[in-house]
């Protein structure tokens, strides 16, 4: 490896120990035939017991998950779906494929989560779920979302793609939906490269979502090749499941060096015109991915930032772009808070093994920057 190499400041990457290849190359040699769905399973239990719920379908996204649950609960054209519009397209893409309408509403300053109250002005006979995304590790208003749900007959739905280790007073994000959905992509805190988990309490619910994740072939069949449904091809691999089961063992201590990173990103830039991801009280941020905010009207060049952590081999992100801004969509500018977010979020660098010093670089370059920035 190269010095320039060893001194990058990746923005994320996965934490692989002697666990995790161990495991993926028992797979590789044992995990075939009869055993081709061990470790899958192994993982789906292992996740179910984790998360506190009674059901988990290992997929190969998180999109999946979306997807196939969503169509269990019989979205389709002429229905509405509401959801935040600060989101990645992931969330928007299996409404649309549906024959649905995504219904992009606002989103709160603190946690760049849903607004309750404008999700409650949104809803119309057509609207049949509404989907929370708990972004960058912040969590949704949960209670004012279900309550929500309830009155009005509408499935509230969990997109916790980017937020395993994020706990609700007491219940992990995931579990608190009518369903809920993960995802395992590479940058993701728990990683297998590509992959995600669609998760329930409710057993109809997981038996349609299993029947159409096998290409609606339902369990018990007698029949061999015979589908009752036209489904899907989500599946994880035996492989993938197999670094999941090792990863899944060090759950605690993947979200714990997460954590660490936030909390030293707090220290070193508590004293700025920003906010950095929101933890309210009874809840537990699992961190994915610090998260900056510049306070508005301070004229933060962030593109000049980022400039200036590439020249130093830094690897930062924009904040997500509303979708209702990207040209596939109609515009909602009275989504304020969505729209005024965009220009000023960054993506820090956060890495399990992120040292000290590496923090400390990153903040010097975000504090040359920030600091001194006035109003007006």
């Amino acid at each position: 490896m190269s010095a320039a190499t060893e001194d990058r400041i990746h923005y994320t990457l996965p934490s692989v120990t002697e666990l995790e290849l161990r495991y993926v190359a028992d797979a590789a040699a044992h995990g075939w035939g009869p055993r081709c769905y061990d470790y899958i399973q192994r993982f789906e239990a292992d996740f179910a017991r984790h998360l506190g719920v009674r059901h988990a379908i290992a997929t190969s996204s998180c999109t999946g998950a979306l997807h196939m649950g969503l169509a269990a609960l019989g979205v389709g054209a002429g229905d509405e779906v509401i959801l935040a519009d600060i989101n990645w397209i992931a969330t928007a893409a299996p409404i649309h494929h549906l024959g649905a309408t995504p219904v992009f509403v606002d989103v709160l300053e603190h946690s760049w989560c849903l607004d309750p109250a404008r999700v409650a002005a949104a809803i119309t006979p057509r609207t049949k779920a509404i989907i929370a995304t708990h972004l960058y590790g912040n969590l949704c208003e949960m209670q004012a979302l279900l309550e929500l749900g309830e009155r009005h007959g509408i499935a509230v739905v969990e997109d916790a793609a980017e937020a395993i280790g994020s706990v609700h007073h007491g219940q992990r994000a995931g579990s608190m939906g009518r369903f809920g959905s993960f995802s395992f992509h590479g940058t993701k805190s728990l990683s297998t490269g590509e992959g995600g988990m669609f998760v329930c309490n409710d057993s109809a619910l997981f038996e349609r979502v299993l029947a159409l994740s096998n290409h609606g072939r339902v369990a018990g069949q007698a029949r061999q090749f015979w589908p009752e449904a036209i489904g899907f091809k989500y599946k994880m691999s035996n492989l993938q499941a197999a670094l999941g089961c090792a990863q899944l063992e060090r759950i605690d201590e993947l979200v714990g060096a997460k954590r660490r990173i936030l909390a030293a990103y707090r220290e070193r830039l508590g004293d700025l015109p920003l906010h950095l991801n929101s933890e309210d009280p009874g809840c537990i941020n699992g961190c994915w991915m610090p998260t900056a905010i510049v306070d508005a009207g301070l004229g933060f060049d962030r593109e000049a930032l980022l400039a200036d952590f590439k020249a130093d081999r830094i690897d930062g992100r924009t904040f997500f772009w509303p979708l209702s801004m990207l040209p596939m969509f109609e515009p909602r500018p009275d989504n304020v808070v969505s729209y005024g977010l965009q220009g000023r979020g960054i993506n820090l660098p956060s890495y399990h093994d992120l040292s000290e010093a590496q923090i400390d670089r990153v903040c010097a370059h975000v504090r040359r920057h920030v600091q001194g920035l006035r109003h007006g």
